[in-house]
């Protein structure tokens, strides 16, 4: 750990009130009139000088004692730094690999397998692969930005400081805006998402609780594991209109159906949440991080249970097209049979353990292996690998330093197994025929019906984690807002009020309008990671060889072509 001596000459810690902080073996609030004295007599201390001037760094009284110091997670949690006399007690490798791939691994999950559709199968996992190499390479420079400022103590620098060093306040209100970008648009898919859980958790239970059995107006799979394709252009769907095969004769469905739909009256349900946006502490829902390891892993063992019951669906073929994008495997090609009536095309298919599917297509002209929408891929792994603005955080607890960068190649390589893994599964064994692979939604978990009962576990449980991490999100983006411009991360109630108010506003605008947590997911993805992912990493890198005069016209030349292609992520998703 830090050395008392070390943490006296030094740093400058970051020093929270006990209430912002987490501590899994101390549950006890411990509010107290000389900790908040002492958080404001180092801000005091902070903002007399630059970063990089030690002069006036803050003296041995106003630090507080050793075992009180915290490292601020970005993501919403403090992180206790054990204190040993013999300066050990750091994270190994192992739990800061664990850290980086838990902090990594988000909604985007859900988002893969579509965007691997639109990339085109084998393309997508490619693409998977290099976005992957990419932004760790990008990362890897974040780490070593700091070593590269010659004469000056950074040490306690997050990369916001190293972009103020480089580009002045330029650089640190930039930074500031491109983070509030990603974590307002995390907020928002959030706030699609739980409108979209909270929808069909209800569904699920109104027709349990009243004996209800429902079949959607929806083309989809017969059988115990039925896939369903909700947005079919085929057919007309009236949004949330279903049709009763068996009913209790229940007065009162069509009543529920008005007043439990997906995008007009259930996010506006969700604006309770509001009321937990504006506690000062946001400490009591940081204990439920844990959720969303267990949700990735649940979410695993479901594609994993899926795909054992569905088979594979796949061919791999790049010199045709095909009506359902990749055609079944070609040992079931003997069960299907086709007829070509006018300009549509009848397929019958029989497979074992479904019942006999006749299904009309009308003819289409869609890619196969390779797609020129594999751009809104790329901007949905921009955010998947996205850690870049925290990752200096994360690896300062680490036991041996100079294991970062192998650790944190290795937290890439299973962030990356495990979206190839759940994207490649979901795409294999989504049953096409009957369906198309067109039909994988942007949440995959709406291609299966509400009445499934894996899925329903997963959408309950997903919405207790995102209501728990949502007020979280909302906590440090009024940190980040708030406390630059007012010194103050609570200036008033009802400064806070109005920023949590605007922020659900746009939430449920979204939810109600614009409800595609893919395409929500690739554009703040690709506006924030054009800065921390792209540019300023790259850039630093250039300037910083310049100054040092070893800059050669191959690195200015792979570095500017880093930038690029981060600029034309961007754009690319305005044109698909």
């Amino acid at each position: 750990m830090f050395s008392t001596s070390t943490l006296k000459t030094y740093r400058r810690p970051f020093h929270i009130e006990p209430t912002n902080i987490v501590n899994v073996n101390d549950d006890m609030q411990r509010v107290t009139a000389e900790a908040s004295a002492m958080n404001k007599r180092i801000h005091y201390y902070s903002r007399l000088s630059s970063p990089s001037d030690r002069a006036l760094v803050a003296p041995d009284h106003v630090l507080p004692a050793a075992e009180e110091i915290y490292v601020y997670s970005p993501l919403g949690t403090a992180f206790k730094v054990d204190s040993c006399a013999d300066g050990s007690g750091k994270n190994s490798s192992l739990v800061t690999i664990f850290m980086i791939w838990n902090t990594m691994m988000g909604t985007s999950i859900l988002s893969i397998p579509w965007g691997i559709k639109q990339a085109g199968f084998t393309t997508g996992i490619i693409i998977i692969l290099l976005m992957g190499i990419l932004t760790l390479y990008c990362c890897y420079r974040v780490v070593k930005s700091r070593t590269m400022i010659p004469s000056i103590d950074t040490s306690t620098w997050e990369f916001p400081d190293v972009c103020k060093y480089y580009f002045g306040s330029f650089g640190q209100w930039s930074s500031l805006l491109f983070s509030l970008v990603s974590l307002i648009g995390a907020m928002v898919v959030y706030w699609v998402l739980m409108s979209n859980f909270l929808f069909n958790t209800g569904k699920f239970i109104y027709n349990y609780v009243h004996d209800i059995n429902i079949t959607d107006i929806v083309p989809g799979t017969n059988g115990s594991n039925r896939v369903i394709c909700p947005n079919d252009g085929g057919q007309e769907i009236p949004g949330n209109r279903t049709s009763l095969f068996l009913s209790t004769g229940d007065a009162g469905f069509e009543e529920f159906e008005e007043w439990w739909s997906k995008s007009k009256t259930v996010p506006f349900y969700l604006i309770i949440i509001l009321l937990l946006l504006n506690f000062k502490s946001p400490s009591f829902f940081a204990k439920f991080n844990i959720l969303g390891t267990v949700s990735v892993v649940y979410l695993v063992i479901l594609v994993t249970v899926k795909a054992a019951h569905l088979g594979f669906h796949l061919e791999f073929d790049w010199s045709q097209t095909s009506e359902y994008f990749v055609p079944v495997i070609k040992k079931e090609k003997e069960n299907l049979q086709s007829q070509r009536l006018g300009n549509r095309l009848v397929f019958y298919f029989r497979r074992q353990h479904l019942e006999d599917i006749c299904i009309d297509v009308i003819d289409t002209n869609l890619e196969t292996e390779f797609r020129l929408k594999f751009p809104q891929l790329t901007g949905v792994l921009t955010l998947a690998f996205f850690i870049h603005n925290c990752i200096i955080t994360l690896l300062k607890n680490n036991k041996n330093q100079e294991n970062n960068v192998r650790d944190l190649s290795i937290a890439y390589f299973l962030v990356g197994i495990t979206y190839l893994y759940v994207g490649v599964l979901i795409f294999a064994a989504f049953p096409s025929p009957p369906l198309s692979k067109e039909c994988i939604e942007q949440n995959f978990l709406d291609n299966f019906p509400s009445n499934d009962i894996m899925s329903f576990l997963a959408r309950i449980f997903l919405l207790f984690q995102m209501i728990t991490v949502y007020p979280l999100l909302g906590y440090l983006a009024r940190v980040q807002l708030l406390g630059h411009i007012f010194g103050n991360v609570y200036p008033s109630f009802l400064h806070v009020f109005i920023l949590n108010l605007a922020i659900v506003g746009v939430g449920i605008v979204m939810a109600r309008f614009y409800p595609n947590i893919g395409g929500i997911i690739r554009y703040s993805g690709a506006t924030c990671g054009l800065a921390f992912v792209f540019v300023y990493p790259s850039l630093i890198y250039i300037i910083s060889l310049h100054r040092e005069g070893r800059l050669t016209w191959l690195g200015l030349s792979i570095h500017i072509f880093i930038i690029l292609l981060g600029v034309a992520n961007l754009v690319a998703q305005f044109l698909m």
